[in-house]
């Protein structure tokens, strides 16, 4: 299995269809070297995201933002 650092720097749009949310995104995609050793107890490697935290911020309120036009277009309960 291949490992990134994925370095995320700017979401520049985010939409959703059929309860797919898609962001376009800036950012710095990089292969990670391997960096198991004999004492270490991860089984398996990790893909690492990392962005400072304006970026997190904007992709918090985004992502909100999705979800709640994603909960008013699903069919309320009629019970």
């Amino acid at each position: 299995m291949k490992t990134y650092s994925i370095e995320l720097q700017r979401v520049k749009a985010m939409s959703n269809r059929h309860g797919l949310i898609s962001a376009r995104i800036d950012a710095i995609v990089q292969p990670q070297a391997s960096r198991r050793g004999a004492g270490d107890d991860v089984d398996e490697p990790a893909t690492v995201l990392s962005f400072d935290e304006d970026t997190a911020r904007v992709l918090l309120l985004l992502l909100k933002a999705q979800l709640a036009e994603f909960d008013r277009k699903k069919a309320k309960s009629r019970y």
